[in-house]
C-alpha cells in the first residue's frame, strides 16, 4: 500500500508565490516527460511540450526571470533554452543549491524570491531552500511531500505552464 501524500497548504503557496521574481526549472521529468529517447545511432532526443514553452514565454514577458538547473548535460537543453530566451542554463550539476546561489548572487535575489520546479530525490535540498517549491503530479512521492505546490499536470505535459500561471496569478499580491 502506497502511503498517502499530504496536499500542500494552498494559502501558504499563494503567499510564497506573491514574492517570486525568478523561476528555476529542472529538465528531465519537468520540462520533459522524463523519458530518455535515443535514435538508432545513439543520438539523445527529448520531447518538450509547446504549452510549457509558451508558459516560459509568458513568464519572461511578465518580468519573471527563468533559469535551468539540470543534473544531466545535453546540447538539446541548450537548444531549447535558446529558443525560449533562457540565458541562465546550468547543466551537469551535482550541487543544485550551489548553482542556485550563483543565480541568486547574479540577480541579487533573496531565497524567498526564487521558485523551483523539480521531480526527483536529488532536487530536495534545493526545493527546501527556495521560497516556492513545486513538483509535477508524477514526481517522486518523497518530493511531493516537501513542496509547496503540486501541479495537476505531469512533467513534460503542462506542469511548467501550470506552475508559471500559478506564480503569475499571485505575484505581487499580498494575502492577509
Amino acid at each position: 500500500m502506497t502511503p498517502s501524500i499530504p496536499m500542500p497548504d494552498r494559502r501558504r503557496a499563494v503567499r510564497r508565490a506573491s514574492r517570486i521574481k525568478f523561476l528555476i526549472l529542472d529538465v528531465d521529468g519537468v520540462m520533459t516527460d522524463g523519458g530518455l529517447y535515443y535514435s538508432a545511432d545513439g543520438q539523445e532526443l527529448k520531447r518538450f511540450h509547446a504549452h510549457d514553452g509558451y508558459g516560459i514565454v509568458l513568464a519572461r514577458e511578465a518580468g519573471l526571470g527563468v533559469g535551468i538547473i539540470s543534473g544531466r548535460e545535453t546540447p538539446i537543453v541548450n537548444a531549447r533554452a535558446r529558443v525560449l530566451g533562457i540565458v541562465d542554463v546550468h547543466q551537469g550539476i551535482d550541487d543544485k543549491v550551489a548553482a542556485m546561489r550563483e543565480i541568486q548572487k547574479k540577480y541579487r535575489l533573496a531565497e524567498s524570491e526564487i521558485a523551483y520546479l523539480a521531480d526527483d530525490l536529488f532536487d530536495i535540498p534545493l526545493l527546501r531552500t527556495v521560497g516556492l517549491s513545486g513538483a509535477p503530479k508524477n514526481a517522486r512521492p518523497e518530493v511531493r511531500r516537501v513542496v509547496h505546490f503540486v501541479t495537476a499536470a505531469a512533467g513534460g505535459d503542462g506542469a511548467v505552464r501550470e506552475f508559471v500561471e500559478f506564480i503569475l496569478g499571485h505575484r505581487g499580491k499580498r494575502r492577509r
